[in-house]
């Protein structure tokens, strides 16, 4: 077995194969040089100098695991099963692909001086110094990622501004009425927000907007968002999706004989949601690879093969707020308010004909735990006792 990304899925898959029962050989390929690390830290702990990595604590050697760190993948000759590397053929008998996602860069800004990522352990230490030294930061991109490093660098003691294109924080992942009472936190923690904010270019020292607005800046961190890192994939005669992620089948198998694929690289279809999902997060890079694993030793058992259908899940440590998402909710056709949202703890509902398919909770985990479990069932629920966020969410069962 060859795996293509020592990320979270990547390895997942690694330990799942040995867990169940797998006892051939087991090679994992990753880019970077370092062991094999947890990311959600890095936004965190790490780039405040609070831990100095967020290393796997996994006995790779003890699990008959093979770590080929340092090697790029070049491409698959699926036909011959092999995994072309800068160091040479690996063939396979099957192969796993999950080489996660990238982050998009901001045009005319790569190589730029003081313009910094945060996806890698590399990202993280780059940025440590800046937060030290309490630079004034600009970040652009109101996203998931631009509120946690804002958190960041708020408590490390920098002036913060945060430009986004749009009207609002995560405007591409949240309904505006739902995004609207967030956007007090930036103000709460002394954080600029400036919507309808386009880059024009970053220059030395500064930030120049579109409407001719400079912003000093001693640091820039883009987080406009992530695509998957599949470019090396050109060619193969693997089939990519729309954003050009790996395409597979229910069971992450993908168009090429004997090759999967998992994690934030990789999109399937949910009988859940009626249609593809893409999910870039930590939980859907733990999960999938145990459905890879079995899927894979079903192929050589004859054992029945798994269907990946998950209730997506995810969380966000930002402005001293624990926020928390499960569900998707695309194509609900009903939004129901638990609480104050000008409060420190609220939740909101999405149903579908009167089902639950989707929660967002903020500061309020037990919402979440129970409504992650009747979007697992279907659940239909009473409007009228769920507006009541006094009353349990499982209480609002019909």
């Amino acid at each position: 077995m060859v795996v293509v990304g020592a990320g979270m899925a990547g390895v997942q898959t690694a330990v799942a194969l040995r867990e169940q029962g797998f006892t051939g050989t087991v090679t994992v390929l990753g880019a970077e040089p370092h062991p094999p690390y947890d990311r959600p830290p890095l936004s965190k702990a790490v780039l405040l100098g609070k831990a100095d990595g967020s290393a796997f604590d996994i006995d790779f050697p003890a699990l008959g695991i093979d770590l080929l760190l340092g090697r790029e993948a070049l491409t698959v000759r699926h036909g011959d099963h092999v995994l072309d590397t800068d160091a040479g053929p690996l063939p396979y008998d099957a192969l796993v692909l999950a080489t996660g996602a990238e982050p998009v860069l901001l045009p005319g800004t790569e190589g730029v001086p003081g313009v910094h990522l945060l996806r890698t352990l590399d990202d993280a230490e780059r940025l440590r110094p800046v937060l030290a030294d309490q630079h004034d930061v600009v970040v652009v991109g109101a996203g998931w990622i631009g509120a946690e490093f804002a958190t960041a660098a708020r408590e490390a003691g920098c002036a913060v501004t945060v430009v986004e294109a749009a009207d609002r924080p995560l405007a591409g992942a949240l309904p505006p009425e739902v995004a609207a009472p967030m956007t007090a936190w930036y103000t709460d923690l002394g954080v600029d927000l400036r919507t309808h904010a386009r880059v024009r270019r970053v220059e030395p020292g500064a930030v120049l907007l579109d409407d001719g607005t400079r912003i000093p800046a001693g640091a820039v961190l883009v987080g406009i968002g992530a695509r998957p890192a599949t470019g090396w994939l050109a060619g193969s005669g693997i089939a990519l999706g729309d954003h050009g992620e790996v395409v597979t089948d229910a069971h992450l198998r993908t168009s090429a004989p004997d090759v999967y694929a998992v994690g934030d690289c990789a999109s399937f279809p949910s009988a859940r949601y009626a249609g593809r999902l893409l999910i870039h997060h930590w939980d859907n890079a733990l999960q999938g690879p145990r459905a890879v694993a079995a899927n894979i030793l079903a192929g050589a058992t004859g054992a029945p093969s798994v269907v990946y259908d998950p209730v997506p899940y995810f969380w966000s440590e930002q402005f001293g707020r624990f926020v928390q998402y499960a569900g998707h909710h695309a194509d609900a056709d009903a939004m129901i308010w638990r609480g104050d949202s000008s409060g420190p703890a609220w939740s909101v509902c999405w149903l579908r004909d009167g089902r639950l398919v989707a929660l967002l909770a903020v500061g309020r985990p037990r919402d979440l735990a129970q409504g992650r479990r009747l979007i697992e069932a279907g659940a239909t629920m009473d409007v009228e006792v769920l507006k009541d966020a006094a009353k349990p969410l499982k209480s609002a069962v019909v």
